[in-house]
């Protein structure tokens, strides 16, 4: 059975950091391209971060993009999110979920949601003074 069970979140100061987990099971993590989403109240969920099937590549959405780091530690199954530099607008419920067969390779132009299933129940970051 896959599963995907997210961690890590807290309330944090601006100019904070956090990372957040992602346990995978029920399948090879490697083998699999697994995006970070993040929804907060009243806007639509977006797309955050991918890392691609054996790491052949990583997106970041430009929002996040030099503050933001994902990996992945097969031995763990786990994905993480490394956040630093957070800012109030990046308040949000962050999620993860697995990028569906065929698709194995996170585009570079950004997160189509309904390509990845297995979503994970979410975390909750807030960032705050």
């Amino acid at each position: 059975q896959v599963e995907l069970v997210e961690s890590g979140g807290g309330s944090v100061q601006p100019g904070g950091s956090l990372r957040l987990s992602c346990a995978a099971s029920g399948f090879t993590l490697d083998d699999y391209a697994i995006g970070w989403f993040r929804q907060a109240p009243g806007k639509e969920r977006e797309g955050v971060s991918c890392i691609s099937k054996s790491d052949e590549s990583i997106y970041y959405a430009d929002s996040v993009k030099g503050r933001f780091t994902i990996s992945r530690d097969n031995a763990k199954n786990t994905v993480y999110l490394q956040m630093n530099s957070l800012k109030p607008e990046d308040t949000a419920v962050y999620y993860c979920a697995r990028l569906s067969p065929p698709y194995y390779v996170c585009s570079n132009y950004g997160l189509t949601i309904s390509l990845f299933g297995s979503w994970g129940q979410g975390t909750q970051v807030t960032v705050s003074s």
